[in-house]
């Protein structure tokens, strides 16, 4: 059963047009042809084709809220004060615990899901489009059980894998898995470190990583400002380092 002809989805909204919400404006084109998706983004003027004046983008039948981590809270307010009563909120923040919260505080009442889909355009692009086995996790949601269920299943009829664990115990795995990617990319690329003639597999690998998320600094910046688990990870790393390092001479 299609979830969204269940629903009566007949519109999206996205909220900012970053690196994702622009993928997801892509992916919203090729898996759910029939609906209407409505971008807001402030660097970008209402045509009303693609891109809508906030009320309008807010007004829709489900919300994807986009914007960066340190302005979740007040975009988030600026969309609910437009948002219709059966608008659903979907949270597809980085952090979990963080924006959770501000889902329960904010959103009494409404329905929403809190989600943190582990891919973005470069990992979509490196498997030319091929979705299959693609991780969504789901933290938190308000929605009646068996809407929920229809969401997991039509997701999951495409190919993607839907993983539900709390907020806390997201973040604290994050912390040790992409934010160290991220944070190792960024040290090699401050570093200078690039490809040569002769890399090794590993190498090659090491800078697909290092390629993946090098030019996402502000979403860097802002998983270690809200996410508490970060700053842990790092010390673990630097002492190791320091550690490798100081067996070496």
């Amino acid at each position: 059963m299609n979830f969204f002809m269940y629903s009566n989805v007949n519109t999206v909204g996205i909220i900012g047009y970053g690196n994702f919400g622009k993928f997801l404006y892509e992916l919203g084109q090729r898996f759910f042809p029939g609906v209407e998706f409505r971008v807001h983004s402030r660097r970008f003027d209402p045509d009303h084709k693609t891109f809508f004046d906030l009320k309008t983008a807010a007004q829709s039948d489900v919300v994807i809220l986009c914007d960066g981590i340190s302005e979740y809270e007040e975009r988030m307010k600026a969309v609910l004060e437009h948002a219709l009563a059966e608008t659903i909120l979907i949270d597809v923040a980085t952090v979990k615990k963080h924006t959770s919260d501000l889902c329960q505080k904010y959103c009494d009442g409404r329905r929403y899901i809190s989600t943190h889909p582990m891919f973005g355009p470069v990992s979509y692009q490196k498997h030319k489009g091929n979705i299959d086995g693609f991780r969504i996790v789901v933290t938190d949601y308000a929605l009646k059980n068996n809407t929920y269920q229809l969401l997991k299943e039509k997701f999951a009829s495409f190919g993607f894998n839907i993983i539900e664990m709390t907020a806390d115990e997201h973040d604290e795995r994050l912390a040790e898995t992409l934010f160290l990617t991220h944070y190792i990319g960024q040290s090699i690329v401050k570093a200078g470190f690039e490809r040569t003639k002769i890399d090794t597999l590993s190498f090659q690998f090491l800078m697909d990583a290092v390629e993946s998320v090098k030019d996402d600094k502000k979403l860097f910046e802002d998983v270690y400002n809200f996410n508490p688990y970060c700053k842990a990870a790092v010390k673990r790393l630097h002492a190791a380092q320091e550690e490798v390092f100081q067996g070496l001479q």
